[in-house]
């Protein structure tokens, strides 16, 4: 297998090129600088010492050395440090227990011409990644890389595509035009290192001011001239950083063709375009079980558990399983996206995966093999493993008592009846999923003359109309992004055409138009379903129960929003809080949380004594509710006094803004479930 880079690899590969040697000309400039610096200083405070041998000399001599020592010890810092992988979450495997998934992947590393890794570890996550320890060195001196593969991702694979995946990790290393890559990521890391990973050498320059004023002094001009060299260095991060992501996305394109070459263009676009879904079921799961950890609930097997999950999330958005498995299609992944605009993303690490899929689909390469069982058969008593890592899932969470592992058949029970508690009628084909009704007086509206049916109201163009509303809003303020120049961008994309950015507000008055009319439709239609509604509740004589349960609505809409209100002003103090320094404006800070309680705790009170949450309010909620509601809080001189006030405070908070929206959301549930009820 011999794959040519293509000519916008080469180009990217010619741009990052051009990157490592302006970094490295101006990081030598810097570096010739710092040693002459260097050497001046020393030999000055030599000089001064030698000249004037007193106390006072020897002292601002040796300060004054040291300058320079700091600012060249800053400059070569980065030549010292590695970069270690916590494998803490990891478990290692070894050909005696794996043999089968061992030959599986010393199969593909020949196939892709690659090293066999050096370790293989298991994972508890959907993923899968090639990882070393790397240091400045690593890139004069090979390294043997380490196999990651999560058993949330094998899981949700068949053996084929299981291949695909680990053929694309290989393909990042099987060929020499990517060793560009590496020097690039290695450049970067440490115009990083010198930028941002600096707590140690802080320390240590802060303990040698600490050991005399007179030091303290140049070590203050040292942080002067360290903080000119970072104002360079930000601007080579950004010229280094920004063609290091353009490469690194021709990169992914080159290991797509080397797993397509390796397994088959088909099985890479399968788990590409399932791997979403599969993290969805996964991250479901958890927090399933998060919800469960004040009772001290975890799972005995998470993974079977995301594989009912992951098939649950397939039946409930339509997509046919193979296998056992979602085939998920590029249609699926876009089924909610009508956004109209498109923007290069310069600092995007991958492409999307539907330029991927596009990219793999136009190589179209077929292999005769074709294994479609599930890629966790290749694992020697599965069941056993995947127990073994469940317990890994939960060993970081902090529980009070002993823990309570539930059996599979019991979470699907629960599960499957927490989606239905938690999801909209199937006859409103998803058009509330994602909207609430748009306000109006009942009693204004004219019932006679309803001609509408309820596949008409809930057709697919309406649907398809409350989606594209959605989207002209996300790209109105995207545009008005690009406006601010909050997103820096030349051009874009809108509607198939190419605009500059000076036309962004041309746009947005265009959008402005539609989004007008499109307001009026969807509440024309709104109003529509009220009446055809309104006509069933007639027939049963419940006509007024439906009124008042929308005159309800609207009016939780306006408390809903009162209180979002209440929530962003405590966001707003909370990132007040984190930025002040002086004590004055700390005070000042608590006095104004202390006067906005007043109405938090009002609508708290009114939260815990609505019924309809007595269920959704657990004890932890209550406890944490109930604390705040029980004081008087106020500023402390006492800082353990404000941490418990603040913790107590943000985590009530938190609760209150998740109760409001659970509230609008049961509210919501019980109008539109009542009114299928009238059918």
């Amino acid at each position: 297998m011999n794959i040519q880079p293509s000519s916008n690899f080469r180009k990217m590969a010619v741009n990052a090129i051009f990157a490592i040697i302006s970094f490295i000309f101006v990081y030598l400039i810097l570096l010739i600088s710092g040693v002459a610096l260097t050497a001046l200083c020393i030999y000055g405070g030599v000089a001064l010492i030698i000249a004037v041998p007193k106390f006072i000399t020897i002292v601002i001599g040796i300060g004054l050395a040291s300058l320079g020592i700091m600012i060249f010890i800053f400059l070569i810092k980065f030549l010292f440090k590695e970069h270690e992988i916590d494998k803490s979450h990891l478990k290692e495997v070894y050909r005696e227990e794996y043999p089968e998934l061992f030959n599986f992947i010393e199969e593909i590393a020949l196939e892709a011409k690659t090293r066999f890794p050096k370790k293989i570890y298991l994972s508890r996550d959907v993923n899968a990644a090639v990882f070393y320890n790397s240091s400045f060195w690593s890139m004069f001196f090979p390294i043997r890389k380490n196999l990651q593969i999560g058993l949330g991702l094998i899981n949700t694979v068949t053996e084929q595509e299981l291949k695909a995946i680990i053929a694309h990790e290989f393909g990042h290393f099987s060929q020499r035009s990517m060793s560009v890559g590496s020097y690039v990521y290695n450049v970067n890391e440490v115009i990083f290192n010198m930028l941002y990973d600096n707590d140690s050498f802080d320390q240590n320059i802060q303990a040698w001011a600490n050991i005399s004023g007179y030091f303290s002094i140049f070590v203050i001009i040292a942080v002067k001239i360290i903080q000119g060299i970072q104002w360079i260095l930000k601007k080579m991060y950004g010229l280094v950083n920004i063609r290091y992501m353009a490469l690194s996305r021709e990169m992914e394109f080159h290991a797509d063709q080397v797993a397509a070459n390796v397994a088959g263009s088909k099985p890479l676009i399968d788990s590409l375009l399932r791997l979403e879904l599969s993290q969805l079921a996964y991250s479901s799961t958890l927090n399933f079980y998060e919800n469960k950890s004040e009772n001290n609930i975890i799972s005995k097997n998470i993974y079977k558990n995301q594989l009912f999950t992951l098939r649950l999330l397939a039946k409930e958005n339509k997509i046919p399983l193979k296998d056992g498995l979602p085939l998920v299609s590029v249609v699926d992944i876009n089924k909610r996206n009508r956004s109209k605009i498109k923007i290069e993303d310069q600092w995007a690490s991958h492409p999307s995966t539907e330029e991927r899929v596009n990219a793999l689909s136009e190589l179209n390469i077929v292999k005769n093999e074709n294994k479609e069982n599930l890629a966790v058969t290749l694992l020697p008593d599965k069941e056993k493993l995947e127990e073994e890592l469940t317990k890994l899932v939960f060993y970081y969470s902090a529980f009070r008592k002993e823990t309570v592992a539930i059996e599979n058949d019991a979470f699907e029970k629960e599960f499957a009846e927490d989606i239905i508690n938690n999801k909209f009628a199937e006859e409103y084909n998803g058009y509330y999923d994602n909207k609430n009704p748009i306000p109006f007086d009942p009693d204004s509206i004219m019932i006679s003359g309803q001609t509408k049916t309820l596949e008409n109201l809930f057709s697919k163009e309406n649907v398809n109309m409350v989606y594209n509303y959605i989207a002209l809003e996300s790209d109105k303020n995207t545009l008005n992004a690009i406006s601010r120049k909050e997103i820096k961008v030349k051009t874009f994309e809108y509607d198939g055409n190419k605009y500059k950015m000076k036309q962004a507000d041309a746009i947005i008055t265009k959008i402005d138009r539609e989004l007008e009319n499109s307001k009026k439709q969807i509440a024309e239609n709104d109003i529509n379903i009220y009446r055809f509604f309104y006509n069933q509740a007639l027939k049963k004589g419940c006509d007024n129960q439906l009124k008042n349960k929308y005159l309800s609505f609207f009016s939780q809409d306006n408390i809903c929003d009162k209180r979002i209100g209440i929530y962003n002003k405590f966001v707003d103090l909370a990132n007040q809080l984190s930025m002040a320094t002086q004590q004055n404006q700390v005070r000042s800070i608590f006095i104004e949380i202390a006067h906005s309680g007043v109405e938090l705790k009002s609508e708290i009170k009114t939260i815990i004594e609505n019924p309809l949450l007595e269920k959704e309010i657990t004890k932890a909620m209550k406890d944490n509710l109930n604390e705040y509601l029980s004081k008087e809080w106020s500023y402390s001189a006492n800082d353990t006094l404000n941490n418990e006030y603040l913790n107590t405070l943000f985590n009530a908070v938190n609760y209150f803004r998740f109760m409001t929206s659970r509230e609008y959301f049961l509210l919501k549930q019980d109008l539109l479930n009542y009114q299928i009820s009238l059918l």
